[in-house]
């Protein structure tokens, strides 16, 4: 059986499923039972490892549950030391483990895996951390790759690539500045409502359009803040979440995906990875696009959020502009709900890397945890997607899709 065609049209032998992906599934394997999100966003006084330890043990807390009910650990390149150091430093005994890192979608590829790794019984309670001190102190060495020669040259930086990816979609599609401020605006309206938000302050499109340009046509405020911090999740079994207190959140869709330009070939500054994750995940839960009541989507750049909600199939590709614009991804006015925290343009981006918080606020919005003001009524099926990466260049994209019972 072949998958669905890709954007292109073409199937590829890398583009097939495999009689397991036929025959198995994570749907309802998986309940997300703890979260906490670190309230800093300046930490100069706090290492990095402890920032895990603080965010594990608020994880812990929320689930009602202690380090010595874990035997699963997930992180990603943000732990010190890597995963067999930042389990000895929690002091967890655990029967599995990943390190997979993606960048800024390794905790949503790390909740996919988590999933399978309970539902083929590896582990039955796991902890999945993130945390890190970009503000307070000079950012990690930029990983290598086998094209950094041929690229380097040219001064690659994350914002003149996200640059390039909005220059090339209003040249295709005709999407304007005013549009992209629009996303801004929506997630400074949630923002307010947030106590620990890094920037609180409701703003215009004309308060967009007028801050200092970056990286033609991105504009200061269509990029996301930077935060010391950090977020946790607690993955267990149907059987022990039902034993909690919380209410039951479950995993019933995932999704992960990898786009690069193949040296050229594949070359396509329009589209994500998530034309390939999404659907993945939609499928899986058996749901489509107009079903989900909220949405949590990265937000790196307010090109990325555009790009994201029409790879994930909220609008058709090039009517992303309209889509997102008057306000229509504000809370209790638009028909998608969306990041409703603030996001990373306005409340938290941890590590620089934004997936771990997307999780945790799409779980507040199935509990009914949210703020009254940006609280989404009824809401029992939520999406967070993420990326990893560069969508400019290589780049990782996973979806994950959360139902309440």
């Amino acid at each position: 059986m072949l998958a669905k065609a890709t954007l292109t049209g073409h199937k590829n032998r890398w583009d097939q499923e495999t009689p397991a992906e036929n025959d198995l599934s994570i749907k309802g394997k998986a309940y997300l039972a703890g979260i906490y999100e670190h309230p800093t966003r300046h930490a100069p006084d706090k290492s990095t490892a402890q920032l895990h330890a603080e965010v594990a043990k608020g994880a812990l807390e929320d689930a009602g549950l202690t380090k010595a009910d874990i035997d699963g650990y997930f992180c990603a390149g943000d732990a010190p030391g890597g995963v067999m150091a930042m389990a000895d430093y929690l002091g967890l005994k655990v029967r599995h483990f990943d390190s997979t890192d993606t960048g800024g979608c390794s905790y949503l590829v790390h909740l996919g895996h988590a999933a399978e790794a309970i539902a083929a019984g590896k582990c039955s309670i796991a902890l999945i951390t993130l945390a890190g001190k970009p503000r307070t102190g000079a950012m990690p060495p930029r990983a290598t790759g086998a094209e950094v020669d041929f690229e380097a040259a040219y001064s690659a930086t994350t914002h003149n690539i996200y640059g390039m990816c909005a220059m090339r979609h209003m040249h295709e599609f005709g999407t304007t500045s005013e549009q992209l401020a629009w996303i801004k605006v929506a997630a400074s309206h949630h923002a307010q409502y947030n106590e620990h938000a890094m920037l609180r302050e409701v703003v215009t499109v004309e308060d967009v359009l007028n801050s200092p340009m970056i990286s033609d046509p991105l504009h200061r405020m269509d990029c996301c803040v930077v935060t010391d911090g950090g977020g946790a999740l607690i993955v267990t079994t149907e059987e022990i979440a039902r034993s909690l207190k919380k209410p039951l959140v479950r995993m019933i869709g995932h999704g992960e995906a990898l786009k690069g330009p193949r040296g050229g070939k594949d070359l396509n500054l329009t589209y994500s990875a998530g034309v390939w994750s999404g659907p993945r995940a939609f499928e899986e839960a058996g749901v489509t696009p107009k079903d989900i009541k909220y949405a949590s989507i990265y937000d790196s750049f307010t090109i990325t959020v555009l790009m994201q909600i029409e790879d994930l199939g909220f609008c058709k590709k090039g009517e992303g502009g309209k889509f997102v614009a008057d306000g229509n991804l504000i809370s209790g006015v638009g028909k998608l709900p969306f990041n409703t925290d603030g996001g990373g343009l306005c409340n938290n981006h941890p590590a620089n890397r934004g997936s771990m918080t997307k999780v945790i606020e799409a779980v507040r919005q199935l509990r009914g945890e949210a703020h009254p003001a940006v609280q989404v009524r009824n809401c029992d099926l939520a999406l967070a997607h993420g990326t990893g990466g560069s969508l400019g260049s290589r780049h990782g994209s996973a979806t994950l899709i959360m139902e309440r019972e």
